[in-house]
């Protein structure tokens, strides 16, 4: 039944790249299945096209949550997906949180796309706002319950068993989560965009090659002058640590947020 594992993921500092490999590979494994395709989007560049599926293909997505659902500035892209009756598992990671409604509305994108959807994970990972929210995160204890979602999606397989599994999140989706100051009035993310410490600065580029939204200058680096999803990818993997934000509001969220979810998240899956 199955001829091809894909993997289609969006991935802006890497943890959501980990948890749908490690998906596929361990897939592969349990079907005796070694015919991979793998398809990053992370970048405008493989946004200018949609890769197409058909038949025969279980495809593996991928997304991050941001403020508790799939990224809106890649709806526009996630709404071109070309199916033609493949198998779908869909993956949302969340930063410790809570995956809200993302994880249930990249199911409805696939389905919408022609991808009959059998399973579904929410994974953690380190918050992209932080550097102590799930730390190291996805970890081993993670990668063993990835493990066992594919095994499970392996034997619903074969077994001919396609039924839709109940996913968590809500449908209508909840409106994007809105953080709140310390007056409880809503901090306005839109127009935070982060700084460049110079003095650090070693100019290797890495920041403007890895934007998602290829929105920061490459011949001046501290220029953003595009749109700013707030992933964290230029800040993650700058090698002098000079990308930073400085905005009262985004300091006070990315706090919060630290000190209101220390617990350990749990994955969930469903199949």
């Amino acid at each position: 039944m199955i001829n091809r594992i894909c993997t289609f993921y969006f991935t802006g500092t890497n943890t959501t790249k980990k948890v749908v490999k490690r998906f596929s590979r361990s897939l592969g494994k349990y079907l005796s299945i070694d015919n991979f395709y793998d398809y990053n989007f992370t970048t405008p560049k493989m946004r200018e096209s949609m890769p197409v599926f058909k038949d025969g293909d279980i495809v593996i997505a991928g997304v991050p949550t941001i403020a508790g659902r799939v990224p809106n500035l890649l709806l526009p892209y996630l709404n071109t997906i070309n199916g033609k009756g493949a198998l779908g598992v869909a993956i949302s990671l969340f930063g410790n949180r809570n995956v809200d409604d993302c994880l249930v509305e990249l199911r409805d994108l696939m389905e919408n796309g022609g991808i009959n959807v059998i399973g579904g994970g929410a994974f953690v990972a380190e918050h992209s706002f932080s550097k102590i929210l799930a730390k190291g995160r996805p970890d081993e204890k993670d990668f063993e319950i990835v493990d066992n979602f594919a095994k499970d999606v392996a034997e619903k397989i074969k077994s001919n068993n396609l039924s839709k599994p109940n996913i968590i999140g809500e449908v209508p989706y909840r409106p994007y989560y809105t953080p709140r100051d310390r007056h409880g009035n809503g901090i306005n993310f839109v127009k935070i965009k982060p700084k460049t410490d110079m003095s650090l600065c070693i100019d290797c580029k890495i920041c403007a090659r890895e934007c998602p939204l290829g929105s920061i200058n490459f011949d001046n680096v501290e220029e953003i002058p595009g749109k700013c999803m707030k992933c964290c990818a230029c800040i993650k993997k700058c090698p002098t640590g000079a990308k930073y934000f400085d905005d009262e509001g985004y300091l006070f969220h990315a706090r919060e947020l630290e000190d209101m979810y220390q617990r350990r998240a749990e994955p969930e899956y469903f199949v």
